[in-house]
């Protein structure tokens, strides 16, 4: 290699960016993923034996996966092969598995083929690839940010092993930027850099367990700040915040700020305030809290404060959990949006809250009463001690009410609000009880 060539190769590799640059070469290097790619575990197993068969690696981006997958391509005594299914058609999927027929009959080689994005692949470009999948002429490593089980033909799947990567931790996101900054020849050792607490805690935080995102902020900072007189380049929150495009939000999810919000949020959708109630969830979101915590909050305040008023907010809310625990963030914050606003916006009424506790208080400190004998189960003992004798079936009766008896010394629990549905529920009582009276 001549100076002109190695001059290119160096400005090459400066121009990479640090993502790139640290991707891991072994398994010391690696971060995360322990419950699939730690020490003893099937997948670390079968790759440092060099014994692959097809797999698919979902999960959000920056999690390792494409990390993994060039490991493998530096223990494999196999060919590997890699692509992009955003950038290639069935023409060049036809290509690799030519090449990769004559390399198993010529040298008895085998082929991996890490495909990436392969989500964007169709059902047809995905149907030429399963023959040679089958037949083992490829082993194919699938990599997706979505569901395989929903956009990964089953054929496919029933055929490789579905590994799912999850965000990395702020543990293992820390290890990854300390050893990026100590990095001399691919990292930012080279550069004196005096980072801050805040700036750090921000960063982590903000990368939502996203290791490139992480990097990619981290490189723009330190690259971009200018050292002071003694060299020394100061890596602050501000400019943390300015790396992530992303302003630092007061909120400790382990100390008082969390339950302060989280009251704001709750006592503002009581107050029906749907505007307070979507600032203060925002800035819940914005610092990174559980969107299935706030989501359980709504199902709360949908029960104790809406109520009977409209019983549809805890169908809504119940619902909107569900939908965040299989879609996830960013998009999760639509849901909560649409079931937050319902319930700040819905009538209110505490009636069923107050009734359940007013019921336990009665049963703790009021008379003990026994189930009457007309409603007790029939099916054993109604010949012999009478259990069930004398009930009424109320759908036997007109307008599907019969007067009856179903506590001894009766006290009134429920008292229902005229607000919205549980006013025609109010009425309808009232009619009910109005009949018990003339009797």
């Amino acid at each position: 290699m001549d100076k002109t060539e190695l001059l290119e190769n160096r400005n090459s590799k400066k121009n990479i960016p640090l993502a790139s640059r640290m991707s891991p070469k072994s398994f010391e290097d690696f971060m995360g993923q322990e419950n699939i790619a730690g020490d003893g575990k099937l997948l670390r197993r079968s790759i440092e034996a060099d014994n692959l068969g097809s797999m698919i690696f979902f999960g959000p981006s920056g999690s390792g996966k494409s990390a993994l997958a060039r490991i493998i391509a530096l223990k494999t005594k196999s060919h590997f092969e890699e692509a992009n299914a955003v950038t290639i058609g069935i023409p060049d999927i036809r290509k690799i598995l030519e090449a990769a027929k004559a390399r198993m009959e010529l040298y008895g080689k085998k082929t991996i083929l890490m495909l990436d994005e392969i989500h964007h692949f169709n059902r047809s470009q995905q149907d030429a690839l399963l023959p040679d999948v089958e037949k083992g002429t490829i082993t194919l490593i699938g990599i997706t940010t979505e569901n395989p089980f929903f956009y990964i033909n089953a054929a496919i799947i029933s055929r490789s092993i579905v590994f799912e990567f999850k965000p990395l931790s702020k543990d293992a996101l820390l290890k990854i930027m300390e050893s990026a900054l100590k990095d001399a020849e691919n990292g930012l050792g080279k550069y004196k850099v005096e980072i801050k607490t805040e700036a750090v805690e921000h960063l982590l935080l903000n990368a939502n367990g996203d290791a490139r995102r992480l990097l990619n902020a981290l490189e723009i900072g330190v690259v971009s700040t200018s050292p002071n007189e003694d060299g020394v380049r100061i890596f602050d929150l501000s400019t943390a915040e300015e790396s992530m495009q992303k302003r630092a939000v007061l909120y400790d999810r382990s100390g008082d700020a969390h339950y302060d919000h989280i009251s704001a949020f709750i006592k503002s959708m009581r107050g029906s305030d749907p505007d307070a109630t979507l600032y203060w969830m925002a800035k819940m979101l914005s610092a990174g809290e559980d969107p299935r915590f706030i989501a359980r909050r709504i199902i709360i305040a949908a029960s104790e404060d809406v109520g009977m008023a409209d019983p549809r907010a805890l169908m809504f809310a119940v619902s909107a959990l569900n939908a965040v625990e299989f879609i996830g963030m960013p998009e999760a914050r639509i849901i909560l949006s649409q079931a937050a606003v319902y319930t700040a916006s819905a009538p209110k009424s505490n009636s069923t809250y107050l009734a359940i506790d007013a019921a336990l208080n009665e049963v703790k400190n009021g008379k003990v009463r026994n189930v009457p004998n007309h409603l007790k189960d029939a099916n054993l003992d109604s010949k012999t001690l009478g259990h069930g004798i004398g009930y009424k079936y109320p759908h036997d009766y007109a307008g599907h009410f019969v007067e009856q008896s179903y506590w001894d010394d009766p006290v009134e629990f429920y008292k229902p609000t005229d607000e919205g549905f549980e006013g025609k529920i109010s009425e309808r009582l009232r009619r009910l009880r109005q009949k018990k009276v003339k009797k």
